[in-house]
């Protein structure tokens, strides 16, 4: 039998934690600040904010929201950016993805100070993370990490294929696994023979946004599948994975929804504990 693994249980393990860090901070003077940017009327865009937005409150930080309109200009989302970067109530910022077409995204991003990218998506962050040093990672690729550790699934010296090379997940998912110790292989929807990449690893995890690229043939008895992607269809959600293929095939597998989405806003709280920890640390040093 294949296992399901629990990923709003692992989730609410670690708000939990955050939860009881932040009240800490909050009796030390310090409470940490999520600021997040919603431009226009996209409905997905709006229920993930409001998601985010609750967990920032559940967690007992400080919730800072500007909304703007979608036809607003890039001076304009730039000056909001630039405001919430002065504001030291802020802890970390989000610029809610996709953006409307006029806005240039890459150069908003790069607005964001490193020491409150809380999406870990700026060229700076994605600096440190290539060379090693300390910074705030992208949540979706941490929360991978952390639900693997959680469920006990060692990595050093394991084989993990990495299915995606998309700049939100697969690339920073795949340095995180090396610097862990893992041998990864990194493919995706284009790679020639691709089952020839998968059925070689014991973690396959799959972010390329297209609905049931992997099934049966892809994975290994005993691997473990994370599924990444989720895709809205007439009968609900579905991922990047066949998953019912692979019952009593995979020996774990995140299920859509449950498995890797509660783990990213998990990350996004801790994340935006780090940068109000980081900051604290800095105004000391500056002292």
């Amino acid at each position: 039998m294949t296992t399901t693994i629990d990923g709003s249980r692992i989730a609410r393990r670690i708000r939990a934690r955050v939860a009881e860090e932040v009240a800490a901070a909050a009796d030390a003077g310090t409470v940490p600040g999520l600021a997040t940017v919603l431009v226009g009327d996209d409905p997905a865009s709006a229920v993930y904010v409001a998601a985010k937005r609750r967990a920032v409150r559940e967690a007992g930080m400080r919730d800072f929201h500007r909304k703007l309109p979608g036809q607003a200009a890039q001076e304009d989302v730039a000056a909001v950016i630039d405001e919430l970067a002065a504001d030291p109530r802020v802890s970390g910022i989000l610029l809610q993805l996709p953006l409307p077409r006029q806005l240039n995204a890459a150069t908003l991003i790069d607005r964001i100070p490193v020491t409150k990218d809380v999406d870990g998506l700026t060229t700076a962050s994605a600096g440190l993370l290539a060379r090693g040093e300390r910074g705030l990672r992208p949540c979706t690729p941490s929360g991978v990490i952390e639900l693997l550790d959680a469920e006990g699934i060692a990595l050093k010296g394991t084989r993990v294929a990495v299915v995606g090379w998309g700049a939100l997940v697969g690339r920073p998912l795949a340095q995180l696994l090396l610097r862990r110790g893992a041998t990864v292989s990194i493919a995706h929807e284009h790679t020639t023979d691709l089952p020839a990449v998968t059925r070689a690893a014991d973690i396959v995890v799959v972010a390329t946004g297209v609905r049931g690229l992997v099934g049966s043939e892809h994975v290994a008895p005993g691997a473990v599948v994370i599924d990444v992607g989720i895709h809205r269809t007439p009968h609900g959600l579905a991922g990047d994975v066949r998953s019912a293929e692979l019952d009593g095939i995979a020996d774990r597998i995140t299920p859509v929804p449950g498995g890797v989405g509660p783990m990213t806003i998990a990350m996004l709280m801790v994340n935006t504990l780090r940068a109000a920890r980081w900051g604290a640390e800095r105004e000391i040093v500056a002292a």
